[in-house]
């Protein structure tokens, strides 16, 4: 079954390979970076950045410049984010990374890859719901994950729109800095730090 973690920040994701749990790298592990959702705060440094996490681990790991339509629909692309042991999503414009990755061979590769994982705000992206960041409204998400809507940290008054908007039967998981999301498939659980879990504006367990 596909594997997806998600965590609130960079410094989440250092956290994750330190500790070496839900997953370990390797020297023969193969690591893809898609920097997509910071094309607009920048996908270059974004890369560089992430790809340094992976030092100590000497994993392969190759970034995949990714930040139009065009380049969603390249074979290679596609072809890596299906191979790879780990598809690190990047943090910064969840809207953009829809819209790039919305019915392309990429986002296709992504809805099928072993194991995703998406840092801060693109995470929220994935599920059947996301919450638009630009005012807490759920709206549709790519659905290439089921069960949990997530969420990046908002103001008390935008959290409490979106849990007044969402469904009795929907649970919110709302990621602070620190917060990691385990997904295996069939369940979610929290490995660690700041994750405040909802239904409706009860706070709940996973």
């Amino acid at each position: 079954m596909p594997e997806t973690i998600a965590v609130g920040s960079a410094g989440a994701l250092r956290d994750v390979l330190a500790r070496g749990e839900p997953f370990q790298l390797s020297g023969e592990s193969d690591v893809v970076i898609v920097p997509t959702a910071a094309a607009f705060t920048g996908a270059t440094q974004s890369a560089i950045e992430l790809s340094l996490l992976f030092n100590e681990s000497e994993a392969k790991v190759e970034a995949l410049m990714n930040i139009d339509r065009t380049s969603s629909d390249e074979a290679y692309f596609a072809t890596r984010v299906s191979e790879a042991d780990l598809v690190v999503l990047s943090d910064g414009s969840p809207l953009h990374a829809k819209s790039v990755w919305h019915a392309t061979r990429l986002g296709e590769a992504i809805h099928d890859a072993s194991r995703v994982l998406a840092i801060g705000s693109v995470a929220s992206v994935l599920g059947d719901v996301m919450i638009d960041p630009r005012g807490g409204a759920p709206t549709t998400g790519l659905g290439y994950r089921s069960g949990l809507v997530l969420s990046a940290r908002a103001s008390e008054d935008q959290l409490h729109r979106t849990r007044s908007l969402l469904g009795s039967d929907i649970l919110l998981a709302v990621l602070g800095e620190d917060g990691v999301v385990y997904g295996d498939g069939d369940h979610w659980s929290v490995l660690q730090g700041d994750v405040v879990v909802t239904r409706e504006h009860e706070v709940v367990s996973l």
